[in-house]
């Protein structure tokens, strides 16, 4: 039975080879039997589809060198055909509550800019100054530094320049075709704090942050288009394959130390982008950002790794800040659980600011 350092040990083989494993997207760690951890851990792969050609690149196994002792072990290898994975912001409307004009603004619904709609992830905090987080492809048009307006609803739900606006973006981390990609992520800043309240749909207040969790744990969500739903996390330190079409000339990306969340309902629908996945005591765990073409797994990354690299918290009443309920110095060597950026990851993920007044000559748009 392999052990999760066991495991990361030969997920890094792997990686080594995974240019001549044409039809695999992803590479992550998750339990052998799917299940609990007493079959021990194993490598999930993820497959575009389930021919013979594709099933005869990806190994049974992987012999890595025990932790204890000079022998062996075989780390097996688990198949999932889960098609290819692209992020998801909405064009079009979709029939659900969670679309529609609020004032104030609170996670779980719609926004964006005109060109298109994702969901307000939550509404964090830095000081007295509060933000509305959720992914870089949902609040920023085109991956650039450049005036990026925001609006509620977003684009694909009616919402217009000038009379939706609630704020533009602020910062955000820039999505890299040949780089290593940990978070898409951005910040936008409101023309005035009372048009955020620190609030999720249906949930109410989000006490704080976890700062890890584990293969197997339960969580829940509020999407602009597929409402609350729940999902179960089947593999973590997943590096992962993402399809972004024509976004910001990026084509298909990679991303690295990925959680895939499962369910048997869609979880992760064009313009779930950015909602942010709560524990069944409504701490902030871990943020949407695509999903497979079925909806049913979802792509995310520990939702502290965001608080990080923004250096902002869980937006509370009266300017405080929600706490954590981990310590960082505990999970940073628990290899069976997400954790923390380190010191030198958290310095490779670079926030940009964006330009707070649309440049001369651009125009507004109502798309």
């Amino acid at each position: 039975m392999a052990t999760f350092q066991e495991a990361l040990l030969a997920k890094k083989h792997l990686l080594k080879r995974w240019k001549r494993m044409p039809g695999v997207i992803g590479i992550g760690i998750g339990y052998a039997n799917g299940k609990n951890k007493k079959g021990g851990a194993c490598i999930v792969m993820y497959t575009v589809n389930a021919s013979a050609a594709v099933k005869k690149r990806c190994p049974s196994c992987v012999l890595v060198k025990r932790q204890t002792a000079t022998a062996h072990v075989s780390v097996p290898v688990r198949t999932v055909t889960s098609g290819r994975c692209h992020c998801h912001p909405a064009v079009r409307p979709s029939a659900t509550n969670y679309r529609s004009r609020i004032r104030p603004v609170i996670a779980g619904y719609s926004i964006g800019h005109p060109g298109g709609s994702g969901t307000a992830g939550l509404i964090v905090a830095r000081g007295g100054q509060r933000y509305v987080l959720s992914n870089n492809h949902v609040l920023n048009r085109n991956n650039t530094s450049g005036y990026t307006e925001t609006i509620q609803p977003g684009g694909a739900d009616g919402g217009r320049s000038g009379r939706d606006r609630v704020g533009r973006l602020y910062r955000y981390v820039r999505l890299r075709r040949n780089a290593v990609n940990r978070i898409d992520a951005a910040i936008s800043i409101p023309t005035s704090n009372r048009l955020l309240a620190p609030r999720y749909a249906t949930v109410g207040r989000v006490p704080g942050v976890i700062r890890s969790y584990g293969i197997g744990r339960r969580l829940k969500k509020v999407g602009r288009s597929s409402g609350l739903t729940w999902g179960t996390v089947e593999s973590i330190h997943t590096d992962i394959d993402v399809s972004y079409g024509n976004y910001g000339g990026l084509g298909t990306i990679r991303f690295r130390n990925q959680t895939v969340i499962r369910s048997t309902v869609p979880i992760s629908l064009p313009g779930d982008s950015g909602s942010v996945w709560l524990t069944a005591g409504n701490y902030a765990a871990a943020v949407n950002f695509a999903g497979s073409a079925n909806g049913r797994l979802s792509i995310s990354y520990p939702v502290v790794w965001a608080l990080q690299a923004f250096g902002v918290g869980i937006a509370r009443s009266a300017g405080r800040v929600g706490r954590s309920v981990a310590k960082a110095k505990r999970v940073q060597r628990n290899t069976a659980r997400t954790r923390p950026l380190s010191p030198a990851e958290l310095k490779r993920v670079q926030t940009k600011k964006a330009a707070s007044k649309r440049q001369p000559g651009k125009k507004k748009t109502n798309r």
